[in-house]
């Protein structure tokens, strides 16, 4: 029986860039917006985060926004993010505290998604051994590497397991070496999996098509991905969201908590 009493999914800022970054080969020169995400789940064991968004101070300070996205041949989009928008103050709008998060769960160490750890930092950091590594070699341009490096206390993962019961990780690799989806089972309603970057938009779900950033170009492991979430999908009836897909963040940022 499921121990998740509810979920948040939280707005951490707006990204827009072209649309091959998530479709790959597919949109190349229209522009489009993508929410960045990440996700609260309370259990009756504790509290889980999913991604942490991006490092405010690389987008807030001049010199760091420069340094870290303004420069190169191929300068990346600065993300639109507000001081409200960083994981501390989602938290206290819900009255808590970083301390009050048991585990976070990375399910990859791109900029976007890994940048906040800064803000959790005492906290559990569960992410798969592979993708530390492919991080830390800088697999490819996602990665900033003192978003992860430091005294975080990470609990490295290989095999799929369950962070409670009811809220399993899924290895999802092909957007990165170590790619982790999150099943979960709501205490009412269909499960739902956060897909993270292994689908961006729901037309990565249903045309099959991979995200336009493979590790090695091992296009054939993203859509493989793709295909074990759609799987696992009809096989429990889970509600796959897309985790860059702005249409979609619509129809669930309504709500104050998730339930079902």
């Amino acid at each position: 029986m499921t121990q998740v009493l509810r979920m948040w999914p939280l707005l951490t800022a707006m990204h827009r860039y072209d649309k091959s970054v998530s479709t790959r080969r597919r949109g190349v020169g229209t522009e489009i917006d993508a929410p960045i995400l990440a996700y609260l789940i309370e259990t009756r064991n504790g509290r889980i985060l999913y991604d942490v968004g991006c490092d405010y101070s690389k987008i807030a300070d001049p010199a760091l926004r420069a340094r870290y996205y303004e420069t190169g041949e191929s300068p990346l989009p600065v993300p639109q993010m507000t001081d409200e928008q960083r994981i501390p103050n989602h938290l206290a709008r819900l009255g808590l505290r970083p301390s009050d998060v048991d585990v976070v769960m990375v399910g990859h160490l791109h900029f976007d998604h890994a940048g906040g750890l800064c803000d959790v930092r005492g906290c559990d950091i569960h992410v798969h051994a592979d993708e530390l590594e492919a991080a830390r070699a800088q697999a490819d341009g996602g990665y900033f590497q003192d978003d992860f490096a430091g005294d975080y206390r990470w609990r490295l993962q290989r095999d799929e397991y369950d962070l409670a019961p009811g809220v399993r990780a899924i290895n999802t690799p092909g957007h990165t070496a170590g790619h982790m989806s999150l099943w979960i089972e709501l205490p009412n309603g269909r499960p739902v999996i956060l897909a993270g970057d292994a689908a961006d938009l729901t037309e990565n779900l249903d045309d099959e098509i991979a995200p336009g950033l493979c590790w090695n170009d091992r296009e054939d492991l993203a859509l493989a991905s793709i295909r074990k979430l759609k799987s696992l999908a009809c096989e429990t009836g889970a509600f796959i969201w897309p985790n860059h897909d702005i249409a979609f963040w619509r129809t669930v940022s309504g709500a104050s908590a998730w339930h079902a």
